[in-house]
């Protein structure tokens, strides 16, 4: 084992600093180099619209991290807290209901009514095998391949009968269209079915926790473990080329937490041209339009009950939702977008000062979109909380360009990294039985552009990290916890 030769990891969001953490564990000399002068990419929390006052900067609810293996592996966990809410999510509806997702899959399929026992018949066999449907998905030894696709194809299927049909009354399809919209995708459609399926089982199982202090926490308790074990990080330094390094060490191994095409970027002299190619091709998907806010009080929800949700989808029946994310794909703002809310203060009352609310709010746009959704977005919220404006005491939106610029693994605005297709499923970023490994040797991809995608779970940088130390450092089983 070549445990002197020491390895560089280009990017500090959770991917990167995973992978950072799976080496330092190992014994290996690791250096994360980031481009900002803050870590964590968009699992961050920073005063955002006003001093003392904190928002998450990217996602706010993470079911990823509880259910996947890094986290355990590694005892992260057990250097921070969640709060895993009894509400996985809320969908309001016009006229003042709303349904929602509970923990308790039973008591969801009695939230639903008349229409719950087709819910139940979708998502209780993945319930029940809620472990191995991870695994499954999200595992590292398969191709990627979603195999779960038979579901997912029934849950479209499903779907493109209520809009056919033009059920817009009953409630199982308009829900299972707010979780489904997470993707950026259309719905109805077998990818993001595949995506919300997933998110949907996990309502059930393991809950979408509130990390407490906020999605920063996440990536402070990385940080912590890393330099426990030796591990540097050096911000304020963009690296644009792989010799740029040389003047820190001599890396044998490097591990890219960016875009498929910032990889391509910084080993031109590397990567051989064919495969640089087949990077290039890999599609970029569209983007989101952010708003944050503070309120001086919670939001007026015409159900209360939404306030114990910390996310919530604001869009209507699935057919509003259908048309706002059928718009967006074809190049266009929706009307009336599909806005996705998280309001985690009821959760995490000590993360800002009391009687103040951080919400943060989302809605999808074109790649690149200038434009600022915040009234579209505002009226969306209006519709379902009337009296909302009245409590804004500041807000501050950041457009899908704007969002680019700042980091350039979401270029375009694009916080999945690529676009969410049943093609970028399977092949992410190429079809390859290990596609965190490039041919170049001691080079990796490890970020929502590789397998298994976007979301707060570290598994593409474990993944990758794994990869080199069998491969460069000749270690057949990395140390555990």
């Amino acid at each position: 084992m070549r445990a002197d030769l020491p390895a560089a990891v280009i990017g500090s969001g959770p991917n990167g600093l995973a992978a950072a953490v799976t080496l330092a564990r190992a014994g290996i000399p690791v250096t994360v180099f980031e481009a900002a002068e803050q870590i964590g990419g968009g699992a961050q929390t920073r005063e955002i619209v006003l001093p003392g006052v904190r928002h998450d900067l990217g996602s706010a609810i993470h079911p990823l991290a509880l259910a996947t293996g890094f986290f355990r592996v590694f005892g992260i966990e057990e250097r921070m807290r969640f709060a895993v809410p009894e509400v996985s999510y809320a969908h309001p509806m016009d006229r003042g209901g709303a349904t929602l997702a509970f923990r308790d899959l039973e008591r969801t399929v009695r939230e639903l009514g008349a229409a719950g026992d087709r819910y139940r018949r979708l998502v209780a066999p993945l319930v029940s095998r809620g472990d191995e449907l991870v695994d499954l998905v999200l595992g590292e030894n398969a191709l990627h391949l979603p195999r779960s696709a038979a579901q997912a194809m029934l849950a479209a299927g499903y779907l493109r009968r209520a809009l056919g049909q033009g059920i817009g009354m009953q409630r199982t399809p308009d829900l299972l269209a707010g979780v489904f919209a997470h993707s950026v995708a259309p719905i109805p459609g077998v990818a993001s079915a595949a995506a919300g399926l997933l998110l949907a089982t996990l309502a059930h199982t393991v809950g979408w926790p509130v990390p407490i202090g906020g999605s920063g926490a996440i990536t402070e308790a990385l940080a912590a473990e890393l330099r426990a074990h030796g591990g540097r990080i050096i911000t304020g330094e963009r690296i644009t080329a792989a010799a740029q390094l040389r003047r820190h060490g001599d890396f044998g191994v490097r591990i890219h937490n960016t875009s498929a095409a910032m990889l391509v970027q910084v080993e031109r002299e590397t990567l051989p041209s064919r495969y640089a190619s087949a990077l290039r091709r890999f599609r970029g998907g569209n983007g989101v339009c952010v708003l944050h806010l503070i309120l001086d009080g919670p939001i007026p929800w015409q159900d209360p009950r939404v306030a114990s949700a910390p996310t919530v989808h604001l869009g209507g029946s699935l057919a509003e939702i259908a048309l706002s994310e059928r718009e967006v794909s074809q190049g266009k703002h929706a009307a009336r977008p599909f806005v996705l809310l998280t309001q985690p203060a009821a959760h995490d009352p000590q993360r800002n000062p009391a009687g103040v609310h951080a919400v943060t709010a989302y809605a999808h746009v074109p790649r690149g979109s200038k434009l600022d959704e915040s009234e579209a977005m505002l009226a969306q919220i209006e519709r379902f909380a009337p009296g909302t404006r009245e409590r804004i005491v500041a807000m501050r939106a950041v457009t899908a360009a704007e969002l680019g610029a700042q980091n350039p693994n979401f270029a375009g605005g694009d916080i999945a990294n690529g676009a969410i297709t049943l093609g970028q499923l399977i092949a992410r970023p190429k079809l390859s039985a290990s596609p965190w490994k490039t041919p170049a040797r001691g080079v990796y991809l490890a970020s929502a552009a590789s397998a298994p995608g976007p979301g707060v779970h570290g598994l593409a940088g474990w993944y990758a990290a794994r990869a080199a130390l069998r491969e460069v450092y000749g270690v057949v089983d990395p140390p555990r916890k």
